[in-house]
């Protein structure tokens, strides 16, 4: 078993459950974290053992998005030696789509368990997966992401209405839009998701994996892999616009995640909490 230090990976009966541990950074994925959160799908994939993968955040809060420049992660992706130009690109490539396709075609069921924030790369990762149980205290931030698999979440309408405003969602209205599987009490949401996993491990792996492989390919049909790899050179175009300003100076928050946090507190077109 490797020693990861971003996430803590679990086998419990027939569950491999894959838990986001940086609680002091609200468990914001930097390279090093996805590289262990691949890692931890890797050994689920080969252990006969694990039926259902479970991912989940530490600290009451499920993640807070990429994390956008902690000396750990700025270490890490120095170490990593990818130098300017192609390889650089791919590198952007590899974490922030290769790994999510990959996830998402997991050949074992997948559960994402939110609560508390989940926030771009949050959302990315919870839609990664082929189910999600959400407490009733979670919030979803939606956004133009590398990831863009919004549309498919939520609908076209209802996609552009969340990113052209940038303001957060209750899990209620999440599972109203179709993100979210269920919504349960904080105190329930563990007992439910485990309890949930348990039931889906009892049924066959060949029924569970082609059931998934039909599914993912219905979508598929529609476009859904083409439209994220061409969305995802809009990404990268966006981001090298010149004069382009997409973080907050001396932050590391991006513009639209501080426009939707001061919608929450009240604080936009000069109103106060």
């Amino acid at each position: 078993m490797p020693t990861f230090q971003d996430i803590v990976y679990a086998v419990e009966g027939p569950l491999g459950v894959i838990t986001l541990n940086r609680p002091n950074y609200r468990n914001a994925q930097g390279y090093r974290m996805l590289d262990e959160i691949d890692q931890a799908f890797g050994l689920a994939k080969v252990d006969p053992a694990v039926r259902v993968v479970i991912v989940r955040g530490a600290g009451g809060v499920f993640s807070t998005g990429h994390d956008l420049g902690t000396p750990e992660d700025r270490a890490y992706r120095q170490g990593l030696g990818a130098r300017p130009g192609i390889e650089s690109y791919d590198q952007f490539k590899t974490y922030n789509l290769d790994m999510l396709l990959a996830w998402r075609n997991f050949p074992k069921p997948t559960i994402a368990m939110v609560e508390g924030y989940c926030i771009y790369a949050g959302w990315m990762l919870a839609a990664a997966m082929d189910v999600v149980f959400a407490a009733d205290n979670a919030e979803f931030l939606a956004g133009f992401v590398e990831y863009m698999s919004i549309p498919w979440d939520i609908g076209i309408r209802r996609a552009k209405e969340l990113c052209f405003e940038s303001r957060f969602i209750t899990a209620d209205e999440a599972s109203q839009y179709g993100l979210v599987n269920r919504v349960l009490a904080p105190a329930d949401l563990e007992r439910e998701t485990y309890a949930w996993a348990m039931r889906v491990a009892e049924n066959s792996p060949e029924a569970l994996r082609f059931a998934k492989i039909q599914m993912n390919k219905a979508q598929d049909a529609q476009g859904f892999t083409q439209a994220l790899e061409d969305s995802l050179g809009d990404y990268q175009a966006m981001m090298y616009l010149p004069g382009s300003a997409m973080r907050m100076e001396g932050e590391r928050r991006l513009l639209t995640v501080d426009l939707a946090v001061k919608g929450k507190r009240g604080e936009r077109f000069g109103l106060k909490p």
